[in-house]
């Protein structure tokens, strides 16, 4: 581990994994996404040392890493989730450097799941700390959890100018290429909001509307 983002105890892993898949973010995200990335995991990690739970670090730090790596303009055309989209990408990177199947089938779920609240805290630590770390940093789930100076600190390494409407304006950008991805989950409220004539799925209708004829 490093020192030089040391906060409250946590570090980023210093490993050529980790390095390269940082290298990878910053090649292929503004530095939105890559702050963003990087409080997830110094926000995830923290989370998870107050809650006392054993998660392997290099993991974690990837989950959180890609973990919107599929709202990328590559991805636009996919018409897949853009969760799927950045946990595929993920595992072919880990793949390539030769992770066991079992690491990889963490870090896959744990960026796949980050936006379906309810199912992660009761998973493995690692995918459990992502969502974590994504609900503080982009909700403030669980904001006066950690100590106002480890709080303070993560921020300074790695500051959120105007990061509210920022990040919004980059769901939106990511999602609208691919409106349909967006039923029955979170997202759909995002373009509900900022793209006019969307007309989110309604999971009623569809059922009532089903080619079943009782």
């Amino acid at each position: 581990m490093t020192d030089e983002f040391a906060v409250g105890g946590v570090s980023v892993p210093d490993t050529k994994l980790a390095r390269e898949a940082t290298q990878l973010v910053r090649d292929e995200t503004n530095d939105l996404i890559y702050h963003h990335s990087r409080r997830v995991y110094l926000f995830g990690a923290l989370q998870g040392r107050r809650r006392d739970l054993g998660f392997d670090p290099e993991l974690l730090y990837i989950g959180a890493m890609f973990h919107d790596l599929g709202l990328g303009e590559r991805f636009h055309d996919s018409g897949r989730r853009f969760e799927v989209d950045g946990a595929d990408a993920a595992r072919a990177f880990l793949r390539d450097h030769e992770v066991p199947e079992d690491s990889i089938r963490r870090v896959w779920t744990a960026i796949a799941l980050h936006t379906t609240p309810g199912v992660p805290e009761f998973m493995e630590p690692e995918v459990a700390l992502v969502t974590a770390g994504v609900e503080y940093d982009v909700l403030g789930i669980g904001y006066a959890d950690l100590p106002a100076a480890d709080r303070e600190a993560v921020v300074r390494l790695h500051p959120r100018p105007d990061f509210k409407r920022r990040i919004l304006d980059a769901f939106t950008a990511g999602i609208r290429p691919k409106p349909e991805t967006t039923f029955g989950n979170v997202k759909a409220d995002v373009l509900e909001h900022y793209v006019p004539g969307f007309e989110r799925g309604d999971f009623v209708r569809t059922i009532l509307e089903s080619p079943w004829p009782e």
